[in-house]
């Protein structure tokens, strides 16, 4: 499997529904963001609630080409919750935050058109 960001990258090869199933993806909401200068590509630390059953996690984002600081927390976001933690750099990721390549490359957020309440699952 070769995964490109591109937007015109072929689809890659079906999956089964419950292969889909297996992956855990949760809405949360960003309750604190620093900057992550250790990191080779512009990126922040987050710390994302993902409400009471799974609580608050970790996440190492590439997104500080498209967001500022101050603009994250109480934004809501959607990242998968049940991959190993993952060592970047000096920081352990515990969720992989998700988005989409802009016309330049760099990520925006994948997120609800509205408020949802935390721990939301995607279906």
């Amino acid at each position: 499997m070769h995964l490109s960001h591109a937007p015109d990258a072929p689809v890659e090869e079906a999956i089964a529904f419950d292969s889909f199933l297996e992956v855990d993806i949760r809405v949360g909401t960003i309750v604190a963001a620093e900057g992550f200068p250790e990191a080779r590509k512009p990126s922040y630390r987050l710390r994302i609630d993902f409400g009471p059953a799974i609580g608050e996690k970790k996440s190492c984002a590439q997104i500080a080409a498209n967001y500022r600081l101050e603009e994250l927390v109480g934004r809501q976001v959607a990242a998968v919750v049940n991959f190993p933690p993952r060592q970047i750099g000096p920081a352990m990721s515990e969720v992989l935050t998700l988005g989409f390549a802009d016309a330049a490359g760099e990520v925006v957020l994948f997120a609800p058109d509205s408020p949802v309440p935390n721990g939301s699952r995607l279906f």
